[in-house]
């Protein structure tokens, strides 16, 4: 089953009864806590808050919300409220992670450190989601926030990551696309080649459980009609569920196009590590980390079941 949009999501997991217990690193944030509260809320996350206590303290009063002094951690810097925040998932008093106001970097040092982080011994990748006007279904892209410029076994870990998540969730044979400037494999775009090798591995077998095609331009992916024009067949055509991009900066940028410029609701999470986090971005608006945090638990969920 793919899903046509977040609210299906939240549905899903509040008629699961199961609230998710949260570690937030650096809690000391309004967009993060409203996000949080909003979540607690409707049932889906129990928090555990790691920062500044006043602060936290004084940001929900301000939005109207209570919040038990034994569910606050104090932290002197925001390196050890990651290391707080991870160490209560390692000790199994929380399930999900959740970046708060503190650097990308900080919270990733923490959670890849070998002895005490949350690694698999695979690579960790950003899985996002997107809701549009424009396209009947969610639109998931990888990765845009995780690896820079990933090597062909990187990138074949990121899509093993982004199909085994999706499969959890209910996604039966997800269509990938390989994304690429254009649709034919040509030597000078090491993309193309890459994206090619990917669609025979998924051919060999070495990739299973979805439907992989590249490398195929964005226009191919998302229209029928391109495609038509192009005389380009495939399945994933019209179809696609996942976008895998060549680097980090085309993910960015398409991320950015579709909820700045096509109206496009996004959340997020990192795959790949022992827990679903939640790395949005320090200026990503309530509503994108409340949804995020929602795909987090779904994500979580299906690993229990799994």
């Amino acid at each position: 089953m793919a899903y046509t949009n977040f609210q299906q999501i939240i549905d899903e997991i509040q008629r699961s009864s199961l609230t998710k217990r949260l570690a937030v690193a650096a809690a000391h944030d309004e967009q993060t806590l409203e996000a949080v509260f909003r979540a607690r809320r409707d049932r889906i996350v129990e928090p555990l808050l790691f920062g500044e206590p006043e602060k936290i303290k004084a940001i929900s009063r301000k939005l109207g919300e209570s919040i038990a002094d034994e569910a606050i951690f104090p932290a002197v810097d925001d390196a050890e409220a990651a290391r707080l925040a991870v160490a209560a998932i390692r000790d199994n008093r929380s399930d999900i992670l959740m970046k708060g106001k503190l650097d990308t970097a900080v919270i990733l040092k923490a959670v890849v450190n070998r002895e005490h982080g949350l690694g698999k011994d695979r690579i960790m990748s950003m899985l996002v989601f997107h809701e549009m006007p424009s396209y009947p279904k969610l639109l998931a892209v990888t990765d845009g926030g995780m690896c820079l410029y990933p090597t062909l076994e990187e990138k074949k870990q990121i899509l093993i990551n982004a199909v085994e998540m999706m499969t959890l969730m209910g996604y039966k044979n997800p269509k990938v696309g390989v994304l690429a400037a254009i649709e034919k494999v040509n030597p000078k775009m090491p993309e193309t080649v890459d994206a090619d090798q990917l669609k025979q591995m998924n051919i060999r077998g070495e990739i299973t459980d979805c439907i992989v095609e590249g490398p195929i331009s964005y226009d191919l992916a998302m229209s029928r009609e391109s495609a038509a024009i192009k005389g380009f067949s495939s399945p994933v055509v019209g179809d696609v569920d996942l976008l895998v991009v060549p680097e980090i900066t085309t993910g960015n940028v398409l991320g950015k196009c579709l909820v700045y410029s096509a109206g496009a609701k996004m959340a997020g999470i990192v795959v790949g590590a022992r827990v679903p986090i939640v790395l949005t971005s320090r200026g990503a608006r309530s509503e994108e980390k409340y949804r995020s945090l929602v795909l987090a638990a779904l994500a979580d969920r299906c690993y229990d079941e799994a």
